[in-house]
């Protein structure tokens, strides 16, 4: 529920208030899905509202192409966000990377256009900040564009941030190029942490040695998974292209506002095709061509205003027969090549053009022209023999229509040296800026990339504590506790910015804190004052339509309907885009019995924003007020219909009227829905009531709220704080209210509070588990109390002993405070029902067996499961399968059965299919290689002996401390200095093992933080890292290895012994006890 230290693709990757799916079946069955298709003479697309309002399906009818990735079948994967992902289609990744809802329904509609085209409208309210995100997909007749308008609005009072990467699959094969502009030199790795040449690779990127030039273009040049985001380019198109099907795709939109272009690929290597498998039948692999708009990395987000709405427009279309297109516009794309004195012109148009000219020149002068019709069905290409020593840069290629309208052109720049572009550097430690503005600035960036670890508040605190007036720090500060609901604190801080900004002058150029000093007032409920700090905001041109719209609000809910709508009617005219405010209009005009020009409102609002709840909210409303009952009965159906009758759409709804104190309206929708059970419901309408003044009503409401089943109820934002909150004022003796306000304070990071809600919802109920569990965090994570987590945490299991993941989080509590192998396993072994239902617990389960030293009993464990890796955190059940297999070598080693030692090493290198992951290229396997160096040394095979010690002495030769699933185990240096000393290098073996004890010596003493530009930290681990701990941990391993192999087993036991005291369950400390004897002189040779 709280993943607070999780990263997800370079942020946070917090869930809450989304639900986790973490288990994914394994039987193929039948399923119908809704799916909405858009077709014209050129393009077929499959449009599938169910699953994310993704694009599922786009053929190009010409040549039955498919210019996306055809993914036949829904399997899903551990990839998203909150668990399911697939494959395939167009992906829209909004208002992060991945979609949050990627695998879930949205909101859709259709409309027919004037001009004969058709719109798809898909939109979505986001669960963790409310914003709103829309899609138009057209179709044009006689057209091969797929048209993509993006609306993106805030309907919050507060700044959001955002990103929006469309997400097109394209399928790869070795004939398979991605196609950059021309003037892209250097691409980044996630969060500009590490940058590479482009399109030719020189350096190491992705921990792949690419120094003998590699063209990362193109799929067959990359083994491993790669993502790669473009630098800088002026072009407005990206695209791909297949040269055995002489046929792409390719994506135009305006560079200013959709300057991300990037690549991501699972890489052609056995890693990569184990993902293929998890992800698709039989349509194999893909990588995914992503185009952002107001982003250009991942993280890379972008604010929007309370009240603002960000538009935009992107164009997919297919192309074929030319090649790798140089440039290209939504009507036609070119290519234009040189080589050895044949200069190759190619034309695609996206619509059927009559006499297009094609002119190309050389130094300025007219080399060719041509006229001619083409066709989106097929692309023109010409070859003409040149002056060999001509450059491409030499020639320009432009295309005109029928009346001389510029098409597209191009002409390449000549070759210069470019300066390599720096990498990002991580944002220090408050303590270490010099200045305020530092410290200021590091904050900002911290909220709006929702670092996942590193907190903006430490940095604000920081510049308090040097400088407790200084504005900015106090807007910010006072912003974010705004934001986790902190509403008295806020308004101190937010106060302390004003009496700064007004030090000398009454009219500050900067407003905005006036602004948010309104929201925290009128949350409060002191609506008056917050009314004159609102109108000191409008003095203000950038604030005006935002704090105006508060007015509205506040002037309605006194019932001040005509200055309410004066104030609606001058934010409008500011800001049309504000759905809020046209509705309250709207509302305005209904209550003053203008209800012809109400209704008008309504449809023009509806044709701004298709998909807009509170337009056809009111329009059902007017049609009560003029008693036409099948008209009312007709909104309301289409209000139903819109919302797909989901609970959250009518509580958005709400909120959306909340401030404006409609809670009459608020109660006739809720009371109108169809039963559900989500208690929030309940808890909206106790609200209303009690603010109509019916306490008696509210109480009734209340009550019936706390009966409701709480399963998949997170409440999250303000206004679920204000009505939970009200709920306990009005009755105080409910434990799920208790419980809902202690789980949206914890996700507000207001953790004392929260654990006071959850203790008082024990003492009135005590049979809740959840309540119990989500304790545990606290006091662990929080409190450091490790006996009071294991107490509330082992009371949540009692109570329900077939909860799998509190069963999970148990025994991860017990393996942090240290319970011994054999404990552990014992509790696991009276519950192996829950184990075996988890992935996780049963990859612990394994793990324990192999630091017991039980091998024999685990291999077909492993063997006849089929496992389900999360994306980024790979390799623990190949770790294991690896285990097993050295483990029953060593065994059949002792048994003097080379043979099938040598097999068993063998089968080690190859991971079956089961196991859900593939090896990656370049992985180290020095203690496979030097275990078989000595198996075939015993066997008497030299020749094989030495090739495998060799083998072994390979990898990186410097340690480190492994935190991804890429990085090298660093005990595998250990074993590359063992594999020395077998080859009789003594001195290499030496300074091997020398490093392991100078590095753990000299780590001991630096504080380990997570990475700052981690990308992927998947695990669902809810218990903080002791990383002073673990620090320890891995130094006196470190120094263990160095020991072992410098023969001194005083110091070798030592370390050891102390790595197992601070953690029982280390596996690499477990594993080297037991083989002990086997590292020392002789016992190893034959």
């Amino acid at each position: 529920m709280f993943l607070e230290k999780r990263v997800y693709q370079g942020s946070s990757g917090k869930v809450y208030p989304h639900p986790i799916i973490e288990k994914i079946y394994d039987q193929k069955e039948e399923k119908t899905y809704r799916l909405v298709i858009l077709e014209n003479e050129y393009l077929y697309v499959e449009l599938m509202p169910e699953i994310g309002g993704r694009i599922y399906r786009a053929l190009d009818k010409t040549n039955e192409y498919d210019f996306v990735y055809y993914n036949e079948v829904i399997k899903p994967a551990l990839v998203g966000l909150a668990g399911p992902w697939i494959s395939g289609g167009i992906e829209f990744n909004w208002p992060q990377h991945h979609r949050p809802n990627t695998f879930g329904p949205v909101e859709y509609t259709i409309e027919a256009n004037q001009n004969g085209s058709q719109t798809v409208w898909m939109s979505e309210i986001d669960r963790m900040y409310g914003t709103k995100g829309m899609a138009g997909f057209t179709l044009h007749p006689n057209k091969a564009v797929i048209e993509i308008t993006g609306q993106l609005y805030n309907r919050t009072s507060q700044a959001q941030t955002f990103l929006w990467w469309a997400n097109p699959a394209i399928p790869v094969n070795d004939h398979t190029q991605s196609i950059f502009p021309p003037d892209v030199r250097f691409v980044f790795d996630h969060g500009k942490r590490d940058v590479s040449k482009f399109p030719i690779a020189t350096g190491e990127y992705y921990k792949m040695d690419y120094s003998a030039g590699a063209d990362i273009s193109k799929y067959k040049n990359i083994p491993v998974p790669t993502s790669y985001m473009v630098h800088h380019s002026d072009y407005n198109f990206v695209g791909s292209y297949d040269f055995k099907e002489q046929s792409g795709i390719y994506h135009v939109a305006n560079r200013h506002i959709s300057p991300g272009k990037k690549q991501w690929t699972w890489g052609r290597g056995d890693f990569g095709k184990a993902w293929d498998r998890n992800l698709t039948d039989e349509n194999g692999p893909y990588v995914e061509l992503m185009t952002g708009v107001f982003t250009d990395n991942q993280p890379d987000f972008t604010w929007i205003q309370p009240y603002e709405e960000k538009q935009f427009t992107q164009y997919f279309m297919p192309y074929k027969d030319i090649g790798a297109i140089k440039n290209a516009s939504v009507d036609a794309a070119v290519n234009l090549t040189l080589n050895a004195g044949v200069l190759t012109a190619g034309v695609y148009t996206t619509s059927a053009f009559h006499n297009v000219k094609l002119i190309i020149k050389h130094k300025g002068k007219t080399f060719q022209e041509f006229t001619f019709n083409s066709t989106p069905g097929k692309g023109w290409i010409k070859t003409f023999e040149v002056d060999k020593t001509d450059q491409i840069h030499d020639y320009l290629i432009q295309v005109f229509s029928e009346n001389d309208s510029l098409l597209v052109e191009f002409q390449a720049e000549a070759p210069a040296i470019e300066e390599i572009p720096e990498a990002a550097k991580a944002i220090e430690a408050p303590e270490k800026l010099r200045h305020n503005e530092d410290l200021f600035l590091a904050g900002q960036h911290l909220e709006q990339y929702r670092h996942a670890t590193f907190e903006p508040d430490d940095y604000y605190l920081e510049g308090l504590r040097r400088n407790p007036s200084d504005y900015r720090m106090n807007n910010a500060y006072g912003q974010l506790l705004l934001r986790r609901g902190q509403l008295s604190e806020s308004e101190k801080h937010l106060r302390k910015a004003i009496e700064t900004l007004t030090r000398h002058n009454p009219n500050p150029y900067e407003m905005e804190p006036y602004f948010y000093l309104g929201v925290s007032l009128q949350l409060q409920g002191k609506t008056t004052e917050a009314y004159g700090t609102f109108y000191k905001a409008t003095w203000s041109g950038l604030w005006k339509d935002k704090a105006i719209s508060h007015l509205a609000m506040i002037a309605y809910q006194n019932g001040e309907v005509e200055t309410a709508r004066s104030h609606a009617d001058e934010a409008f005219l500011i800001n049309q885009n504000n759905l809020i405010i046209r509705n309250l209009r709207t509302a305005c005009l209904r209550q003053l019995g203008n209800l012809e020009q109400a209704l008008d409102d309504t449809l023009t609002t509806i044709k701004k924003d298709p998909v807009d709840f509170g337009a056809r909210y009111e329009r059902y409303l007017i049609y009560i007020e003029l008693e036409e009952k099948e008209k009312a009965t007709e909104a309301w159906e289409s209000l139903e219909k819109i919302t797909r009758g989901e609970t959250r759409n009518y509580l958005y709804l709400s909120q959306d009227l909340l401030l404006s104190g409609r809670f009459a309206d608020i109660e006739l929708l809720l009371t109108s829905i169809k039963t559900d059970s989500n208690p929030m419901i309940g808890y909206y309408l106790g609200y209303a009531a009690h603010h109509q003044g019916r306490l008696g009503q509210a109480k009734s409401y209340y009550r019936q709220a706390n009966q409701q089943p709480s399963d998949y109820c997170f409440p999250n934002h303000l206004y679920d704080y204000l009505v939970l909150n009200d709920a306990l004022e009005t009755v105080a003796e409910q434990d799920k209210a208790h419980y809902y306000l202690g789980n949206l304070m914890y996700d507000k990071k207001r953790y004392e509070e929260a654990a006071i809600h959850w203790q008082q919802s024990i003492a009135i109920e005590d049979t809740f588990p959840t309540a119990f569990r989500n304790l545990a965090f606290y006091y662990y994570n929080k409190l450091g109390n490790q006996e009071k987590a294991q107490e509330v945490l082992e009371k949540a299991f009692s109570l329900d002993k077939k909860d799998a993941r509190v069963f999970y989080e148990l025994d991860q509590l017990y393996k942090k405070i240290g319970h011994s192998p054999e404990k552990r396993i014992n509790i696991m072994e009276k519950h192996m029902d829950l184990v075996k239902e988890r992935d996780d617990l049963f990859v612990e389960y394994i793990t324990l067996q192999h630091i017991l030293g039980n091998y024999q009993e685990t291999l077909p464990l492993i063997q006849h499961r089929i496992f389900h890796p999360w994306e980024g955190g790979e390799g623990k059940i190949t770790k294991q399968y690896t285990t097993s297999h050295i483990g029953l070598a060593l065994a059949a080693m002792d048994n003097q059965e080379y043979s099938k030692a040598i097999s068993l090493l063998q089968k080690a290198k190859t991971f079956p299919e089961n196991l859900g992951e593939g090896k990656l290229h370049g992985a180290q396997e020095n203690d496979i290689n030097y275990w078989l160096g000595i198996a075939h040394s015993f066997n008497q095979e030299k020749e094989e002996s030495t090739h495998y010690f060799k083998e072994a002495t390979h990898g990186l030769g410097d340690p480190t401390n492994a935190m991804y699933y890429n990085d090298q185990p660093p005990e595998m240096i250990f074993y590359q200095g063992l594999a020395h000393r077998q080859l009789n290098d003594g001195n290499l073996a030496n300074g091997t093992f020398n490093k392991l004890i100078d590095y753990g010596e000299t780590q001991l003493f630096k504080t380990l933080e997570i990475d700052y530009f981690a990308v992927s930290l998947p695990d669902f681990l809810v218990f903080d890292e002791d990383m002073e701990q673990k620090n320890k941990v891995h130094c006196f391993f470190m120094m263990a290895l160095g020991y072992m192999g410098l023969q001194n087993k005083e110091k070798t036991k030592e370390f050891l012994y102390q790595v197992l005291e601070l953690n029982p369950s280390h596996q690499g400390a477990a594993w080297h006890l037991q083989h002990f004897d086997r590292f020392y002189h002789g016992a190893n040779r034959p």
